[in-house]
């Protein structure tokens, strides 16, 4: 869930609170990809710290050597914090390479549309064999060949039906 901004600056220092600042919209958009993955960087480097702090203090306190338990709420808060941010930058970078990516393939579509027109069209090609355009046609399954008519078998299934009635009414 998010955190509001008046719970931000309480659990973030200055330094941190400019860096998830940079996180949010208008100025994440307008950051440069180099810019981009040096946030990338400073947060992730601020959150593991802020995780690595909240374990110590945990396991510190599971020994009873540290303050009492709940006094590493803060630096989880705190790598909640910088997670989300980390979120928020992922996406932005995914968001770019998509775009980006789109465009390459495009440009590779019309690149390759040009050299098909420059070499003009090949009239020696194959011939394709069977197409949908005259639809299929049917194929005999040579394996299943039919046994008797279908009089025949429901005469046989009756007879075993009688058959075995007659011998349950015996017993």
């Amino acid at each position: 869930m998010a955190t509001g901004r008046r719970e931000e600056r309480r659990i973030l220092d200055r330094g941190e609170l400019e860096l998830v600042e940079r996180t949010r919209h208008p100025r994440l958009a307008e950051e440069a990809d180099s810019d981009l993955t040096q946030l990338l960087a400073l947060i992730r480097e601020r959150r593991d710290r802020a995780r690595s702090i909240a374990s110590r203090r945990r396991g510190a306190a599971r020994r009873g050597q540290g303050p009492d338990k709940g006094e590493d709420v803060g630096m989880n808060q705190k790598a909640g914090l910088l997670a989300e941010a980390l979120v928020r930058v992922n996406k932005e970078r995914t968001r770019r390479e998509a775009k980006t990516k789109k465009t390459r393939q495009s440009d590779f579509a019309r690149r390759a549309l040009e050299l098909r027109r420059e070499n003009g069209a090949r009239t020696n090609r194959p011939d394709p064999g069977r197409t949908a355009g005259t639809g299929l046609n049917p194929v005999e399954n040579e394996r299943a060949p039919t046994i008797g008519s279908a009089m025949e078998a429901g005469r046989v299934s009756q007879f075993v039906r009688n058959a075995q009635a007659a011998r349950d009414n015996r017993d």
